[in-house]
């Protein structure tokens, strides 16, 4: 907090040497003018039918609102899409459309809407909308009427563009920014997680490079991108052993390449959590319409995964997963207790001990296994943690404990923050600020200062604690990929341009 009036000085002088970002360019992605015929689009709706008119496709024989016109779509994450759409009809008085992207993962479906509008009969109007695409297994695009009305409808044109919005190729300072691996290199390894859109994207690979000296895949390592439940299932019936486990690495392997082509360590995340686990993993035959397996079948399984996990990077990355999170948020908010979920309905509230049990045995000389949660200031929760920690403690098998840091601008307080480390790492314990972001509640001077001062006087606290503290980790590379992107929490804006929360963090350790 004294720091602020120089933090800002510093910020006044540098911001004005970066010159604005220039317009992205976009390019044409999909182009349907329906001057011949009804291209890729095809119909849902078992009486619903196209035709091409007057250079227009026709949607007939509507029943209900999804007998429509559909498009599948190649989109790759990462990147910006604009959507422009005219319609018609001239069924009613007014009919209100909507343009939406049904996007699939495993198996599950799930919806963005662009953009609606409002038509009156026989108008040709407008409507658009922009996406910024997260990684799904398939994309599909429709158009459809709003509420209860199945009116035939026309589509006379659809463009889409595509542009990179957070490419750092036009970007250029005049003065070198602080590198903030750099700057704390004498207290502990500063870092952020990143997707695979990160790493393929040039722009902020440049920027991840200069800043940061240990990555944490995002999703990559975590369960549903790992075990392969198809594979698994094989495996059960071929070998009659409903304990086999496959597991793959398809997700995470670019972010390990990359990684390792640059000299960085890895942080894994996370072997064992309730969310982001299939389902599948816990029923008999990896099928989800079968009972449950035995508590002893689901510790086989356990064992075989995390055993499979290390196996292949010993053998495939040695040396470059420094520390792993074994296991992940199981106190229950608000409380003291572990949280419900399948693993305690499977295997019992010992399950954390026996993911570490196993993860000590097989993880390489030198890896060190962390727990991980959040809000860990506040009560009960702290207790809940301190009350697990001892019992892995006493059992042997843990390193470290991972202070998932999602913070506001004035929760938790310092104090707060203070005490729950003082806690924590009275059991021994090295520490990790794993998963750093300052949410804010708008885009403003007035909050980025204020984001600006809160990042200032939480790293001040934690060098106190850098004899002990093996890493800070920020969550996410911009405001534009954060999980939060509305909240605006990191250190570098949608842009990639540095934030005054970014300068405030160089000017702590002076």
């Amino acid at each position: 907090m004294k720091k602020l009036l120089s933090v800002l000085l510093v910020f006044c002088l540098l911001f004005p040497f970066i010159p604005a970002l220039a317009e992205d360019e976009s390019e044409v992605f999909y182009v349907s003018d329906f001057s011949e015929n009804a291209g890729a689009w095809y119909t849902r709706g078992d009486e619903t039918q196209l035709n091409v008119s007057d250079g227009m496709l026709n949607v007939t024989g509507r029943k209900k609102k999804s007998d429509l016109a559909a498009l599948d779509l190649q989109l790759k994450d990462g990147l910006l899409y604009s959507f422009t759409a005219e319609v018609m009809q001239t069924a009613k008085k007014s009919v209100e459309f909507s343009m939406t992207v049904e996007r699939k993962k495993k198996g599950t479906t799930s919806y963005t809407k662009l953009g609606t509008v409002k038509a009156s009969q026989g108008e040709i109007v407008s409507v658009t909308g922009e996406w910024l695409v997260e990684p799904y297994d398939s994309y599909t695009f429709y158009i459809s009427t709003v509420g209860t009305s199945a009116v035939d409808y026309s589509i006379v044109s659809l463009s889409i563009s595509v542009s990179d919005p957070y490419h750092l190729s036009a970007v250029t300072w005049e003065g070198e920014l602080p590198s903030l691996k750099e700057t704390f290199a004498d207290y502990f390894d500063f870092g952020t997680c990143v997707s695979q859109a990160d790493v393929r994207d040039g722009g902020r690979t440049a920027l991840v490079r200069k800043h940061y000296n240990i990555l944490t895949p995002e999703n990559e390592l975590k369960p549903d991108s790992v075990l392969d439940v198809t594979a698994s299932k094989r495996l059960v019936k071929e070998q009659n052993d409903d304990t086999a486990v496959a597991v793959r690495f398809g997700g995470a392997k670019p972010i390990l390449d990359f990684a390792r082509n640059n000299g960085m360590k890895v942080h894994g995340h996370v072997l064992v959590w309730h969310s982001q686990t299939p389902e599948e993993f816990f029923h008999v035959g990896y099928d989800r319409k079968n009972a449950y397996v035995s508590r002893e079948v689901m510790l086989a399984r356990l064992e075989n995964y995390i055993r499979l996990v290390f196996e292949y990077m010993d053998e495939n990355y040695p040396g470059l997963i420094v520390s792993w999170d074994v296991a992940n948020e199981c106190v229950a908010d608000g409380t003291s207790s572990l949280r419900s979920s399948n693993w305690t309905k499977v295997v019992g509230s010992d399950f954390v001990n026996r993911a570490f049990e196993y993860a000590d045995k097989y993880a390489p000389e030198g890896v060190k296994l962390f727990y991980n949660d959040y809000s860990t200031p506040y009560e009960p929760k702290l207790t809940g943690i301190v009350n697990l920690l001892s019992s892995l403690v006493a059992e042997g098998h843990i390193d470290g404990y991972g202070f998932q840091s999602h913070y506001q601008s004035n929760t938790p307080s310092v104090d707060e923050v203070r005490k729950a480390f003082d806690r924590i790492s009275a059991l021994g314990l090295s520490l990790r600020v794993s998963e750093l972001d300052i949410a804010v509640t708008a885009d403003t001077d007035k909050t980025r200062e204020e984001q600006a001062a809160r990042y200032a006087e939480l790293t001040e606290l934690w060098l106190g604690y850098a004899d002990r503290l093996d890493a800070v980790q920020v969550w996410g590379v911009s405001d534009g990929t954060s999980w939060i992107r509305e909240k605006y929490p990191l250190l570098f804006d949608a842009r990639l341009q540095p934030k005054p929360a970014f300068f405030s963090l160089v000017n702590v350790p002076e």
